[in-house]
């Protein structure tokens, strides 16, 4: 179920090749989310990453993650604390 939600924000990252040929990459949907790298491939990894982090950050604080193509982690999250 995480990775799952993982792999669907993964796939709305958008990526920019940088003036000096190095990449950006960040995924909107989850505000904060952005990474640098060399390569693409470097930037993508960068990013899972960064994004990794930024879940594990949302579920310590107990903030709201958006929902992805249907996917509401909220529901779950909430049905375990009760």
């Amino acid at each position: 179920m995480i990775r799952d939600y993982i792999e669907l924000a993964l796939k709305k990252a958008t990526y920019e090749k940088l003036e000096d040929g190095s990449y950006s990459g960040e995924i909107v949907e989850c505000p904060g989310t952005i990474a640098f790298g060399e390569t693409k491939e470097e930037c993508q990894e960068e990013l899972e990453s960064a994004l990794e982090d930024w879940f594990l950050s949302a579920l310590h604080h107990g903030d709201t993650l958006p929902t992805l193509d249907g996917m509401d982690l909220n529901k779950r999250i909430e049905a375990i604390h009760e």
